[in-house]
C-alpha cells in the first residue's frame, strides 16, 4: 500500500478496506460512510461484509507529520465481528506507534446473544474542512460504483448544522437502467458501470434520475482483457488487466461533455478493485500505444499528482474519449506490457463494433480519395454502350438497371469504404493477408509483423 499524505486519502483507504471486506462476503452488503460535526468532524466507515483481520490497518503509513500534529491524533476505533463469532470485538489502533507492539489495544467485547451478523465499523475524529472532505468522499464513491459490483451498495450520511439544517443521506446503488447480472465478468460489469459514470457526468444526471437513452446511443464502447498467465504458461491466475475505452460522439457543442472535456481524456486507474494513483509504468504504457494506427494523435500526457489526463491534437469536433484500467491486486513486472495490450484490445473492439470509428491515418487518407474514385467508376459503368456489361456491373453492386448516377456512385463509395475499413482492422490483418486497395511506398515501410507479434499470441519480456 502507498503512503497517506492527506486526510481525504486516509478516508479513501478506509472505504477501500470496507469494500474489500464486502467483496469477500457472498451476501448482499452495504458500505456506509457517515460525517458529522464541525470544526472537528467525526467520520464513521462501516460495512456488513466479512470481519476485519486488523492486519490491513498495519499497511497504513502516514508520511506527513502535519496530519498528526494539526489534524488527527492517529487513533482509529474499530469494532468488528464475523458471522460465526459470538461476540463483537472492540479495538483502539494508534497509527502513531507504527509497527510497534503498542499500536493495538484490545477493549472488552460485547456478546451478540445468538444474533447472527457480520460487519466492521471504523471511527475517527479529525480537523478538516467539512465541504472539502464531503466532496472528496462523494467523488470517490462515484468512482467505486464504476466497478458495478451487484451485491454491494454505498450509503453516505451527512449531518452538518452550518450547511445542512438536518441530517440527509445519499444511497448509491448499481444502475437499474444497465442490468449487470451476478454471472457477468469483471470487464462486462465495468463496461456498464463506466457507461453509467460517463452519462451521469456528461448529462448532469443525479443518482436517482437514471440514464438518458438518447445519450446512450452516442457511446462507442470497447473492452479488452489480458492475463499474464497466457504468456508465462503458469497455472496460477497471474496478473489480469481489464481495459474499457468509451468514445462519446455528440452532434453539437451544447452537450455538457463537449463543453467540459473538449480534447482531454481522464484516465481512471483501479488497483485491487479500488481507484488508485496511476503508476509511471502505466503512463509509459499509454505513451507506447501506436495511437496513429487508430486515427488519433496524442499530444501530451499530464501526470496530475497520480492521476493522468491525455490531450489529443486531432480529436474530431464533439467527440470525447474516456479510458479505464482496473488491474487486479497482484503486481508483476509485466504490468506495463499487459496494460498496453489490454488497451489495444479495447481499441480494436471499438473498431470491430462500430464502422468508421478509429480508422488509421492511412485509411483516412485513402478514404479521402473514395468520392473521386466512386464518381469515376460510376461514370464508366453508366456511360458504357455495352448494356450487358452495364447490367452485370449493377448486378454485382446489388442494383437494378435504370438507377440514377447518384445511387450508383453512393453504392460504389460504400463498397470502397467497407474494403478500407476491413483492411484497417488489425485483427483481420494479423490473421491473414487482406489485399490492399492501393499499394504505395509507405506500405513497404510499415512493420506489420511487429504489430502482430504484440497481439494476444506472444509475449516479449523486453516490453516489461
Amino acid at each position: 500500500m502507498g503512503s497517506i499524505r492527506t486526510i481525504p486519502d486516509l478516508c479513501r483507504r478506509l472505504i477501500s478496506f470496507a469494500f474489500r471486506r464486502c467483496r469477500a462476503s457472498d451476501d448482499l452488503c452495504r458500505v456506509s460512510v457517515a460525517l458529522a460535526g464541525s470544526p472537528v468532524v467525526r467520520i464513521s466507515v462501516s460495512d456488513t461484509g466479512a470481519a476485519s483481520c486488523l492486519e490491513e490497518f498495519q499497511d497504513l503509513r502516514v508520511t506527513d507529520e502535519v496530519i498528526f500534529a494539526e489534524k488527527w491524533d492517529g487513533t482509529l476505533s474499530v469494532r468488528t465481528t464475523g458471522a460465526s463469532d459470538e461476540e463483537v470485538h472492540y479495538y483502539n489502533l494508534n497509527l502513531k506507534e507504527g509497527s510497534s507492539n503498542s499500536w493495538l489495544t484490545r477493549l472488552p467485547s460485547i456478546a451478540k446473544n445468538g444474533v447472527r451478523f457480520s460487519g466492521t465499523e471504523v471511527c475517527l475524529s479529525i480537523s478538516e474542512k467539512f465541504e472539502v472532505l464531503l466532496g472528496e468522499i462523494k467523488q470517490f464513491i462515484e468512482k467505486m460504483l464504476i466497478l458495478n459490483i451487484p451485491n454491494i451498495a454505498f450509503e453516505l450520511v451527512v449531518q452538518h448544522e452550518n450547511v445542512y439544517k438536518s441530517c440527509y443521506g445519499d444511497a448509491f446503488l448499481p444502475s437499474k437502467s444497465m442490468p449487470s447480472p451476478f454471472s457477468a465478468s469483471n470487464v462486462e460489469r465495468l463496461k456498464y458501470g463506466f457507461e453509467d459514470y460517463i452519462l451521469k457526468r456528461c448529462n448532469n444526471l443525479s443518482n436517482d434520475l437514471g440514464l438518458s437513452l438518447n445519450a446512450m446511443e452516442h457511446l462507442r464502447t470497447g473492452m479488452g482483457t489480458i492475463c499474464s498467465s497466457k504468456f508465462s504458461g503458469r497455472q496460477n491466475p497471474g496478473l489480469t488487466v481489464d481495459a474499457v475505452i468509451i468514445i462519446s460522439e455528440f452532434s453539437d457543442e451544447t452537450n455538457p461533455c463537449s463543453r467540459e472535456c473538449g480534447g482531454q481524456t481522464e484516465v481512471l486507474y483501479f488497483k485491487d478493485f479500488s481507484p488508485s494513483l496511476i503508476s509511471k509504468s502505466s503512463l509509459n504504457a499509454l505513451k507506447g500505444i501506436d495511437w496513429k494506427s487508430y486515427g488519433l494523435t496524442l499530444g501530451n500526457i499530464m501526470d496530475q499528482g497520480g492521476s493522468a489526463s491525455l490531450e489529443w491534437e486531432n480529436l474530431p469536433p464533439h467527440a470525447h474519449v474516456d479510458v479505464n484500467f482496473p488491474p487486479s491486486k497482484q503486481k508483476v513486472l509485466s504490468e506495463r506490457s499487459l496494460l498496453k495490450k489490454a488497451a489495444k484490445l479495447a481499441l480494436d473492439d471499438v473498431k470491430e463494433k462500430h464502422s468508421r470509428i478509429l480508422l488509421s491515418d492511412r485509411a483516412l487518407k485513402i478514404q479521402s480519395h473514395a468520392p473521386d474514385l466512386a464518381r469515376t467508376l460510376a461514370g464508366l459503368i453508366l456511360s458504357s454502350n455495352d448494356m450487358e456489361f452495364q447490367g452485370e456491373c449493377l448486378s454485382l453492386l446489388g442494383l437494378q438497371t435504370g438507377v440514377g448516377a447518384e445511387v450508383v456512385e453512393e453504392c460504389v463509395m460504400d463498397k470502397i469504404n467497407a474494403v478500407i475499413e476491413l483492411n484497417d482492422r488489425k485483427p483481420e490483418r494479423c490473421k491473414e493477408a487482406v489485399p490492399f486497395l492501393f499499394e504505395d511506398d509507405i506500405l513497404q515501410g510499415m512493420d506489420f509483423e511487429d504489430e502482430c507479434e504484440e497481439g494476444e499470441d506472444s509475449f516479449d519480456s523486453l516490453d516489461m
